[in-house]
């Protein structure tokens, strides 16, 4: 059986120590791992540059990749609101990946770095990291997906209260960065939903752009409000935060849906605004947050996971949403603590993020989780 990663974490230090901290954990380890994982805390944006300098010269390790986030995952343990590190080192063969995205690469430049690795072997899965702060962010990982359909994509647009650095390799911005992997690489992938859908699903019968304007041929605020229930269709500020738009997913054998915030309501209109393009002919639904159906949600993820299993991961990422966490499932870390319970105690790493990959899809308020097995 193969050994598991090396894994660190640290928090609350300088950014110095927060490396010497990690390399104390991890121990000799140069000439044994070829890729490091790093997500770092968006408190060390400034100084970023040093920390992946330092941890390719004491590593001997040149191939990194990572993002930072406002929020930090690591085997059941989660870091807000303080400077914190987590690594992962891994194994694998050079052969069986490629790492995506360099300093002021274009658009088509990128497409080719992925096609030309996936000429010669489809790719198991791809980690992917966006910038959420380009528009063009979620339309270039749908070009990624269609340049190799064989591929499946994972992964997390970048949170942070300042910069938001990508590591792929070096320190980049901007774009989309990551890595793909072989076939070679065995790997297990889960996902779950954060939000419940309400009863009735319902035909996008008129739209403009992100405007929902009509249901079932009905004005959409009418249906929208008998969904919700009379409590809430009587003050309609009272569902911020706890009601959400859900595009169920053409085809999707699982009933898989993305969950989009409403963004604005024309009461006079009865138009309801959505923090997406909405497509008439589509459906829509109403989806409340709930944190009993989220962990029920998270649970059943993990069971499935678990049966598929067999023996200890050698490793994992996890890519949770910002409103998931210690606003869901409590301050104790519980996330990720239900995951360690469940799956067992492996090198864990990961990061809050602004938006989920999963499938090649961008979703929001969902917890995505690949294993190295």
């Amino acid at each position: 059986m193969a050994e598991p990663f090396k894994f660190a974490a640290a928090s609350g230090q300088s950014s110095r120590e927060l490396v010497n901290d990690c390399l104390r954990q991890l121990g000799d380890v140069r000439g044994k791992f070829r890729l490091g994982f790093l997500y770092a805390s968006d408190h060390l944006c400034s100084d970023l540059e040093n920390v992946v300098g330092r941890l390719k010269q004491e590593t001997a390790i040149q191939d990194w990749i990572g993002t930072v986030g406002v929020g930090l995952c690591s085997t059941g343990c989660e870091y807000y609101d303080q400077a914190a590190l987590v690594v992962m080192l891994a194994d694998f063969k050079r052969q069986d990946y490629t790492i995506v995205g360099t300093r002021d690469l274009g658009e088509d430049q990128l497409l080719e770095q992925v096609s030309s690795f996936c000429k010669e072997e489809l790719p198991h899965v791809g980690i992917v990291h966006g910038d959420p702060s380009n528009p063009s962010t979620p339309g270039l990982i749908e070009k990624i997906s269609d340049a190799v359909p064989t591929a499946y994509l994972v992964g997390g647009l970048t949170s942070s209260s300042s910069q938001n650095h990508q590591i792929a390799g070096e320190i980049i911005n901007g774009s989309v960065s990551g890595i793909f992997f072989s076939p070679q690489v065995n790997t297990l992938v889960g996902h779950t939903q954060g939000c419940t859908p309400l009863d009735v699903q319902h035909v996008i019968t008129k739209a403009d752009r992100n405007l929902l304007l009509e249901l079932d041929h009905r004005p959409a605020l009418d249906v929208f409000r008998e969904d919700i229930g009379e409590v809430l269709a009587k003050d309609l500020h009272k569902i911020a935060g706890y009601i959400f738009a859900g595009l169920p997913i053409e085809n999707s054998d699982t009933g898989d849906y993305l969950v989009r915030n409403i963004v604005g309501i024309d009461e006079q209109e009865k138009i309801i605004a959505v923090g997406d393009y909405l497509v008439e002919g589509s459906k829509f639904m109403a989806c409340r947050r709930d944190g009993n159906s989220a962990r029920e949600d998270m649970l059943r993820m993990l069971g499935t996971m678990k049966s598929r299993m067999q023996g200890y991961p050698r490793g994992g990422v996890y890519y949770t949403c910002l409103g998931r966490g210690r606003h869901q499932f409590g301050e104790n870390s519980e996330e990720l603590k239900m995951i360690q319970d469940t799956l067992g105690d492996f090198p864990l790493v990961g990061f809050f993020a602004n938006g989920e990959i999963f499938n090649n899809r961008l979703y929001g308020y969902t917890g995505v989780l690949t294993l190295f097995t």
